[in-house]
């Protein structure tokens, strides 16, 4: 199998990794907390690789895997350091390389970050995010991929391993690639991204059963609290092109909340005609999870970043408001009218 790709990675880079791996047995994963299905694509993607080339490879994350992401090849093989703390620690400590991939700051981490720190192993970030830290000796950080599962793939690439690529290690790519682009709905204009598809087809990934399992997979409960966010809990902005939708604490227990059940439900306002953008708020123990959407031009990167303590692409973004679920829709209702400049005159 053949495939072409522009080089976009610095040579020193790829040339450096490709190094490191080569002098390393025990090699250590890690993505960010609340891993969504391209952290744990890259790195599950990165495991199976690196195994097969001989190398004691785990992955280790801040927290458990949320169940709508159990069907990624390898996902029972993660150590979550808030279920095996203590195992946690010790790979870290023999690592002789971490590969970080998918975050851009060390608190994205969050309890696992001093372990990174404290971790004399040289370290590697793979990323598509926005400024990334200097906390790595090798930085690939390309921001204009549409996930870190695509910049993963050319990294592979580049190195000369695209033939290590089996079917297990395609279906975590391409998982990551379909879940960070929404079924490759936004944020998916490169052309090539269609070339690695179907590459990714050819070394045998089920793409309909993927799909089947990363957005047509749901609990009684999921699909119910997600129905009465829509009907009870969505405000729609006409005049502003926005919508809004909020689930305290209290609807979330009502309907059995799992990690991974309103995954997408920001996107569902973006069906309605007019509708540029779209918030999602969750009310958390700490503080209220923020998730936005948009269409065309518009930058919710922004909006994240300005309003929410995040940030992210522009069509597709996220944040943190540490206040109360009041006090972050009323933030969502001043940031809709500073918004208003992003919008056309067709949009309003």
């Amino acid at each position: 199998m053949n495939i072409y790709l522009n080089s976009i990675i610095d040579p020193k880079s790829t040339a450096r990794l490709q190094q490191l791996i080569d002098g390393a047995e025990k090699i250590v994963i890690t993505c960010h907390t609340s891993p969504d299905g391209d952290a744990l694509g890259s790195s599950l993607a990165l495991m199976h690789l690196l195994t097969g080339l001989g190398k004691q490879a785990h992955v280790v994350t801040p927290d458990v895997a949320p169940d709508s992401l159990r069907f990624v090849p390898g996902v029972k093989e993660i150590v979550p350091f808030t279920r095996h703390e203590e195992f946690a620690r010790q790979l870290f400590a023999e690592a002789e390389l971490v590969l970080c991939v998918d975050f851009n700051a060390l608190k994205r981490l969050d309890r696992l970050a001093p372990l990174l720190e404290e971790s004399k192993a040289p370290k590697v970030l793979i990323d598509h995010h926005l400024e990334p830290e200097q906390f790595a000796e090798v930085i690939i950080s390309h921001p204009e991929q549409s996930s870190t599962c695509m910049l993963l793939f050319r990294v592979l690439c580049q190195m000369g391993w695209v033939e290590l690529i089996d079917r297990k290690v395609a279906s975590c790519i391409y998982i990551g690639m379909m879940t960070d682009t929404g079924n490759f709905a936004y944020n998916d204009s490169d052309p090539e991204i269609y070339l690695v598809i179907a590459f990714l087809m050819e070394c045998g990934i089920d793409k309909d059963r993927l799909y089947r399992a990363a957005f047509n997979t749901k609990s009684e409960n999921q699909l119910r609290l997600n129905a009465y966010a829509i009907a009870n809990k969505m405000e729609v902005l006409t005049e502003h092109g926005a919508a809004l939708i909020t689930l305290d604490k209290t609807e979330l227990e009502r309907y059995g909340y799992k990690k991974g059940d309103t995954e997408g439900l920001v996107n569902q306002p973006l069906a309605i005609p007019g509708v540029r953008y779209s918030v999602f708020l969750r009310e958390g123990d700490d503080y209220v999870k923020v998730s936005a959407r948009s269409i065309g031009e518009l930058p919710v990167d922004r909006l994240c970043s300005e309003y929410f303590n995040g940030g992210g692409h522009k069509n597709a973004a996220g944040g943190e408001f540490y206040g109360t679920l009041q006090q972050a829709i009323e933030t969502f209702h001043t940031a809709t009218k500073e918004f208003d400049k992003y919008l056309t005159p067709n949009d309003k």
